[in-house]
C-alpha cells in the first residue's frame, strides 16, 4: 500500500492522514504473512464493522438530499402552470414517471449499491464481469457494467461531492475515508479488474469532484493538488492490469477516461477510443466522446475530426448504418461553430434515419427529437454556414416526432436544453423535468400548429401521433 501512502502525501494537509494510513496497513501487512505453522489470516473486510482506532468506515450517505428542493417561492408560477395546461388540452402524450429506461437504469445501479453494503464484492465482481463479457446493453443504449460500477461507488462518490458542494468543506470533514476502505478493497482483490476499474472510476468522480467546472485559473492550489492526486492514482490502477483483460470494454473506457494532458495526441487518443468503439459499437457514450476529444480545443483538429467520424461510420456500418457519423458529431457540433459549419449535413441526416431506425425504443425518439429541436435548434451563434445546417438539423426534428415519438421523456428535453452538460448541477430535479416538460410541449405543438390551428386535438399512440377533432 506504499502507492495509496504516497497519494495522500501529494495532497496538501493530508500529511498526518498518511502516517496514520501507513501504520494501518503496516499492521496488516503483519496480519496477512502466513503464520509459523503455515496458515494465512484473512484481513477482515474494511467495510466490515469495526471499532474507531482500525481501519475507517466508508462515508455514510448524507442525510440530507445533495441538492436541495427549490423553495416554494421558486416553484413554477401560475403562468407556466396555465400555459401547460393549455397546451396539454391540444396534445395528448403520455409522460411515465419513470420512464422505463430509468426504471432499468435504477435497477442495476441499486443492486450493485447493495451487494457493496452487504460486502459480497465477490458476487458484484461476476456480475459487472458477465455484463461486461456479453457487451450487456439497456433497452436505451447504456452500458450495463457501466451503471453496476457506478451503484458500487455511488455512497463513496455522492458523500464527497455533499462534502464539497460549497467548495468550503470543514476542516475536519472525512473526504478520504470512502476512498480508503474501497483502496483496502482492492488490496485484498489486486488482480481483480472489475474492483480495480471501480476503485480507479472512484478517484476520477473525486478527482472532478475537488476540481469543479471552472477554469485552470479559477481552481485553488490545493483542490488542482487532488485532482491531480487523484488522477495519478486512477493510472497507477489502470496501468497495473496492463490491458488484462483484452476483451473488456469496461477497462477499456476507464482508460480512455485518463486521458488528459501533453502527452495525448490526435492519433493516440483515437486509437484508444477505436479499440473501445470495436469492442462494443452499440455504445454510444465512446462514439460521442470520441467527437468531442477531436476537437481543437481538445486534442485533435477539424480534419481530424471528420475523418474519425467517417472511419467510425465505415467500421460501425452493422450496427448503425450512417449512424457512426452523426454519433460522432453528435456533441461536437453543438459546442463548436466551425465542426457544425463543415458537417456533412445529407450524410448527419441519413444517420440520424439510420439511428432511429436501429434503436426506435421511446428514450433514443425523445435524444434525437430533443437534440434536434432544443440542442441545436436554439443554438444559432451568427456564424452563417453554421446556422444554415442548425436549421435544417432543427427541421429534422418534425420527421422524429411525426413519425417515431410514442412517449414524452421531459427530463432528456430539460439536459438537452443544457447541451447535455455533464457538469451540470441541478438544484431540483422536479423543477428541472418540468422545464423541459414544457419544453418539449411547446415546441410539439409548434410542430402540430396547423392542425392544432383547424382546432384538432394530437393525441399520442404507441403507433405515433394521430389528429381527432375535437
Amino acid at each position: 500500500m506504499t502507492q495509496l501512502a504516497s497519494f495522500f502525501r501529494k495532497i496538501s494537509g493530508l500529511e498526518q492522514r498518511s502516517k496514520s494510513l501507513e501504520s494501518r496497513y503496516a499492521k496488516t501487512a503483519l496480519q496477512d504473512r502466513p503464520a509459523e505453522r503455515g496458515a494465512k489470516s484473512r484481513a477482515p473486510s474494511p467495510l466490515r464493522k469495526r471499532q474507531p482506532t482500525k481501519r475507517p468506515d466508508p462515508l455514510p450517505i448524507p442525510e440530507e438530499p445533495l441538492f436541495k428542493e427549490v423553495t416554494p417561492s421558486e416553484k413554477p408560477n401560475a403562468a407556466k402552470n396555465d400555459f401547460v395546461a393549455n397546451i396539454a388540452a391540444k396534445l395528448s402524450i403520455p409522460c411515465p414517471d419513470p420512464t422505463g429506461e430509468e426504471r432499468i437504469r435504477d435497477e442495476h445501479q441499486n443492486k450493485a449499491l447493495k451487494l457493496v453494503r452487504q460486502e459480497d464484492w465477490a458476487k458484484l465482481s461476476k456480475l459487472i464481469a458477465a455484463a461486461d463479457a456479453e457487451n450487456a446493453m439497456t433497452p436505451g443504449g447504456m452500458n450495463v457494467a457501466e451503471l453496476l460500477s457506478f451503484g458500487a461507488r455511488a455512497d463513496v462518490v455522492l458523500a464527497v461531492e455533499h462534502a464539497l458542494l460549497d467548495r468550503t468543506p470543514e476542516q475536519d470533514a472525512p473526504l478520504m475515508m470512502g476512498i480508503e476502505a474501497l483502496e483496502f478493497v482492492l488490496a485484498e482483490h489486486a488482480h481483480d479488474y472489475v474492483i480495480g476499474c471501480i476503485v480507479a472510476q472512484a478517484h476520477m468522480d473525486m478527482a472532478w469532484a475537488w476540481r469543479g467546472i471552472g477554469w485552470d485559473v479559477e481552481i485553488a492550489p490545493r483542490n488542482r493538488e487532488a485532482f491531480e492526486a487523484h488522477f495519478a492514482r486512477a493510472r497507477e490502477i489502470v496501468q497495473s492490469f496492463k490491458g488484462k483483460p483484452e476483451t473488456s470494454a469496461l477497462l477499456a473506457s476507464t482508460s480512455c477516461a485518463l486521458q488528459r494532458g501533453a502527452d495525448c495526441t490526435s492519433k493516440t487518443v483515437a486509437d484508444r477510443y477505436e479499440a473501445l468503439i470495436d469492442l462494443n459499437p452499440e455504445n454510444t457514450s465512446p462514439l460521442r466522446a470520441l467527437g468531442t476529444h477531436m476537437l481543437p480545443r481538445w486534442y485533435g483538429s477539424y480534419d481530424a475530426l471528420e475523418l474519425e467520424a467517417r472511419r467510425t461510420a465505415a467500421r460501425t456500418q452493422q450496427t448503425w448504418g450512417a449512424g457512426g457519423y452523426t454519433w460522432v458529431m453528435f456533441d461536437a457540433i453543438s459546442v463548436d461553430d466551425e465542426a457544425c459549419a463543415r458537417l456533412d449535413l445529407p450524410f448527419f441526416i441519413e444517420g440520424l434515419r439510420d439511428i432511429v431506425n436501429h434503436r426506435p425504443e421511446p428514450h433514443t425518439v425523445n435524444l434525437l427529437a430533443a437534440y434536434c429541436a432544443n440542442t441545436i435548434g436554439q443554438a444559432f451563434s451568427g456564424n452563417d454556414a453554421a446556422d444554415a445546417n442548425r436549421a435544417l438539423i432543427a427541421e429534422c426534428a418534425d420527421w422524429i416526432v411525426r413519425e417515431h415519438l410514442t412517449e414524452l421523456h421531459p427530463m432528456i428535453w430539460a439536459h438537452a436544453a443544457q447541451g447535455f452538460a455533464n457538469n451540470l448541477r441541478v438544484a431540483s430535479a422536479s423543477r428541472f423535468a418540468a422545464a423541459g416538460q414544457e419544453d418539449a410541449l411547446r415546441i410539439i405543438a409548434g410542430l402540430f400548429k396547423r392542425e392544432i390551428a383547424a382546432g384538432q386535438r394530437i393525441v399520442f399512440t404507441d403507433q405515433g401521433p394521430t389528429s381527432v377533432a375535437t
